[in-house]
């Protein structure tokens, strides 16, 4: 897609299933600075795959966020819902391969590897109960199926905020989704696709998608791409110990910018959560790379009530 050089490339992956809160705006200024400060390029994608959860409105609103926040990009936006095309190659190569079976098993199984599957989310080990079948024999199926990778191996990485991490993806669900029964791809084999054809060199995000960086390593084996740097921060949560939501109370982005506030000073109070700043105080995205430092950051979670930023 993007001419291959040696520059640094980083991306904003937002996913336009609801409002963004003050957890992914923390996120996407830790890309952005970590991106900016190597003098990356910065591809904007957003991740829209699954279309059961997408909220109409909501891939504009993210656009009005970033902005808001003074985070800006060298490409996109990519919309993942006009690259099906790509997606279909990357299942073809994996059937040549006989990396993959049809799977009929539970809709429910199925239909959660449409999204990122977040650490809280993981399900059980699956089974192995359609890994027998090859390929061919989704010919002979009368009813839906998906399409699961065969996990075999366990592959070692190291991440940029954890360090030296070894997560056996036999442990945590086995066989995983790479194509739903709708005729859309998944999470893991849409994300590989995309950072793999955009020459991506490092991916920023939550620590709760550490799980999937295993079964993405062993997707660019198949496919035959070279792995971005990850680098998975800890996130926003609330006093319950879970991700920031909505019953945590309103911490939106655009409701903060809705009741008058300024987004230095958002920019400033997320600063200080990451140890850049003594205290909150008004600052921007710009003005706030000399100060980066991705060691300052501190290696639990921030609890986050929205009386903090009254």
């Amino acid at each position: 897609m993007f001419p291959s050089t040696q520059k640094p490339h980083a991306r904003l992956a937002p996913s336009p299933t609801g409002s963004q809160h003050i957890g992914n705006a923390r996120t996407y200024l830790i890309a952005w600075l970590s991106a900016r400060s190597q003098e990356a390029d910065i591809t904007l994608r957003i991740e829209d795959i699954d279309s059961p959860r997408v909220k109409a409105g909501a891939a504009d609103l993210i656009l009005e966020d970033l902005r808001w926040l003074g985070l800006d990009w060298d490409h996109g936006p990519i919309i993942q819902t006009e690259r099906l095309s790509l997606y279909e190659d990357a299942l073809r190569k994996l059937k040549a391969a006989e990396l993959v079976y049809p799977c009929t098993c539970t809709r429910g199984d199925i239909a959660e590897a449409a999204s990122a599957p977040h650490l809280e989310h993981e399900g059980p080990v699956y089974p192995g109960t359609c890994a027998k079948r090859s390929v061919s024999d989704a010919a002979t199926l009368h009813r839906p199926y998906a399409w699961r990778f065969r996990v075999n191996g366990a592959p070692e990485f190291m991440d940029g905020f954890h360090g030296p991490m070894h997560i056996d993806p036999r442990n945590i669900g086995g066989d995983f989704v790479v194509w739903k029964s709708a005729q859309t791809p998944a999470y893991q084999l849409a994300v590989v696709v995309d950072d793999a054809a955009m020459g991506i060199t490092e991916v920023v995000r939550g620590d709760d998608l550490l799980t999937s960086t295993p079964r993405q390593l062993l997707l660019y084996q198949a496919l035959g791409g070279q792995a971005p740097k990850y680098i998975h921060v800890p996130l926003v949560i609330g006093p319950d110990g879970r991700r920031l939501a909505k019953r945590h109370g309103d911490a939106r982005i655009a409701s903060l910018r809705e009741a008058g506030m300024k987004p230095a000073t958002l920019i400033g109070f997320l600063a200080w959560t990451c140890g850049w700043l003594a205290k909150p105080a008004p600052i921007t995205t710009r003005d706030l790379l000399p100060l980066f430092r991705l060691e300052t950051i501190p290696r639990e979670a921030f609890v986050f009530t929205p009386t903090m930023l009254v």
